[in-house]
C-alpha cells in the first residue's frame, strides 16, 4: 500500500468532470451510495479522499494530501507563487477566467488604467476608496498593485460576488467568470486589460506532504495510467533539488 491521497471535489460539476477524465483513463473513481467514501479499483494503493472544492487547495498546501484537482484560480490564491504545491498537469475542464469587472455605466472606465483613475478620483472627491468586492483576496491585490492601482479596499465576498455592486456593497469585483454573461446580467463588465487569471482544472501535487521512494512510484504508476509521463519525474526534481517548502 502506497498511501498516495488523492483529494477529489465532494460534489458538484468539478466531481463529474474529475470522474469522467479519469474513467476515460481506464481509472474509474467509485463513490459509495452516500458519498462519504471512494477509490479507484485499478489503483488500489491510491486513498481517494472526497474534499469540498474549495478546501482542496487548502489541503494541498498543508501537506494534508498527496494529490488533488483543483482550480488553478483557488491554488494560486491558497498558495502565491505555488511555493508548496506544484501543478502536474492541467486538465481540460473547469475553465474559468478571473477578472475585474466595474459597472457597464462607468462609461469613461475602458481600461484598467481608466479604472485607476476612477479610483484616485472617487478618493480625491469623497475621501472614500473604492470597494472591489472578491473571494480572492491575495490575487486581486497582487493584480491591483502590479497595475498601479491604488485609492482601494477589498471586500470580502460572502455570497454572490457579481451581485455586490447592485446591492451596494462594493463598486466593483474580482471573480471568476466563463461566459460573462453573469456579469451582464449585473450590469457588468470585464474593464480592458482586467483578465488576472485564466483558470482550469488542474492535477497538482504537494511539496508539503510526506513523499517517500514509494509514494514517487505510485505517482509515476498514476500519472503514466492517466497518460501523464512527464510530470512524474519533473516534481521528484522540484522535491529534491529545489529549495524546502517553507512553513504553511
Amino acid at each position: 500500500m502506497s498511501g498516495l491521497s488523492l483529494a477529489i471535489p465532494s460534489k458538484g460539476r468539478l466531481q463529474e468532470q474529475t470522474r469522467d477524465y479519469f474513467a476515460a483513463r481506464g481509472l474509474s473513481i467509485e463513490i459509495d451510495g452516500r458519498g462519504y467514501r471512494a477509490r479507484i479499483a485499478a489503483a488500489p494503493g491510491v486513498d481517494v479522499r472526497l474534499i469540498s472544492a474549495s478546501e482542496i487547495a487548502r489541503a494541498l498546501r498543508a501537506g494534508e494530501v498527496h494529490l488533488g484537482v483543483t482550480g488553478a484560480d483557488v491554488l494560486n490564491e491558497a498558495d502565491p507563487g505555488l511555493a508548496r504545491t506544484f501543478s502536474l498537469a492541467p486538465l481540460g475542464f473547469g475553465r474559468a477566467d478571473l477578472v475585474l469587472a466595474a459597472p457597464a455605466c462607468w462609461l469613461d472606465v475602458v481600461t484598467v488604467a481608466d479604472f485607476a483613475e476612477v479610483c484616485a478620483d472617487q478618493r480625491a472627491r469623497t475621501g472614500a476608496r473604492a470597494r472591489i468586492a472578491t473571494k480572492y483576496p491575495r490575487l486581486a491585490r497582487r493584480f491591483l498593485e502590479a497595475q498601479g492601482v491604488g485609492d482601494y479596499r477589498l471586500v470580502e465576498s460572502l455570497g454572490a460576488t457579481e451581485g455586490a455592486p447592485a446591492a451596494g456593497a462594493a463598486d466593483a469585483i474580482i471573480d471568476i467568470t466563463t461566459t460573462g454573461a453573469t456579469l451582464s446580467a449585473n450590469g457588468l463588465r470585464i474593464v480592458e486589460g482586467g483578465v488576472i487569471l485564466r483558470s482550469e482544472a488542474l492535477l497538482a501535487a504537494s511539496r508539503a506532504a510526506d513523499w517517500d521512494e514509494g509514494k514517487h512510484a505510485a505517482l509515476t504508476a498514476l500519472l503514466g495510467a492517466l497518460g501523464l509521463d512527464g510530470p512524474a519525474e519533473a516534481f521528484r526534481a522540484a522535491c529534491t533539488g529545489g529549495a524546502p517548502a517553507p512553513p504553511a
